[in-house]
């Protein structure tokens, strides 16, 4: 991979990084407003209010497991293989990097590992 192309992503990586962070601090201070506003109100009010914080739970869960991806991408970089799939140690076209820069699976592999999962 280009050394270019490379630094296109680590500033990709770090951008998307940045941006979960951002939003995981958000859901954190809208989750503290709802335990807070949570005692009061009617029993709608209460359902309401658990929907809400299990919707705040899955989406930062979601956020926490995008955030360990893209720190894994920053190491692949950091150690120089960035962009070479991790079963095959084939290169992940740029394409897929492009629109998934965490991506560590070439696309042949993440197909074969999601027909074992279903």
């Amino acid at each position: 991979m280009e050394k270019e192309f490379i630094e296109e992503m680590k500033a990709k990586l770090l951008a998307q990084r940045v941006q979960i962070m951002e939003s995981i601090a958000n859901q954190h201070d809208d989750f503290k407003k709802l335990v807070e506003n949570g005692d009061s109100g009617d029993e709608v009010d209460k359902a309401s209010g658990v929907v809400d914080r299990t919707m705040l739970d899955s989406l930062g869960a979601q956020n926490a497991n995008t955030l360990q991806l893209i720190n894994n991408a920053l190491d692949r970089i950091q150690r120089g293989n960035y962009g070479l799939c991790l079963k095959c140690n084939k290169e992940i076209p740029k394409a897929r990097l492009e629109n998934l820069p965490y991506a560590f699976l070439c696309i042949d592999c993440k197909s074969e590992e999601e027909r074992k999962n279903r």
